[in-house]
């Protein structure tokens, strides 16, 4: 972030106040929020590049990257590996 520094600590500041405010389901659910939001972006983003695909084949395709992507973290990180 570009900016005075006394602005970008302040912005912290009340980014941090703000989180110790909110409820911990709230916290909770957060993540899944942002999950089911990135997702609609990225359909939109596949949509834009490929307006020819139905709300299926946006699904398979979004789908098809999600799994790609975890793929590549498990591999990296040795992550989502059964015990």
């Amino acid at each position: 972030m570009e900016g005075p520094k006394w602005l970008r600590d302040a912005i912290d500041r009340e980014q941090i106040r703000a989180a110790r405010e909110t409820d911990p389901g709230e916290k909770l659910m957060a993540g899944p929020r942002m999950f089911d939001y990135e997702c609609r972006v990225a359909a939109m983003g596949i949509l834009y590049l490929h307006p020819e695909l139905t709300e299926s084949q946006v699904q398979k395709v979004l789908t098809e990257r999600i799994k790609a992507e975890r793929q590549a973290e498990e591999r990296k990180w040795g992550l989502y590996s059964s015990l």
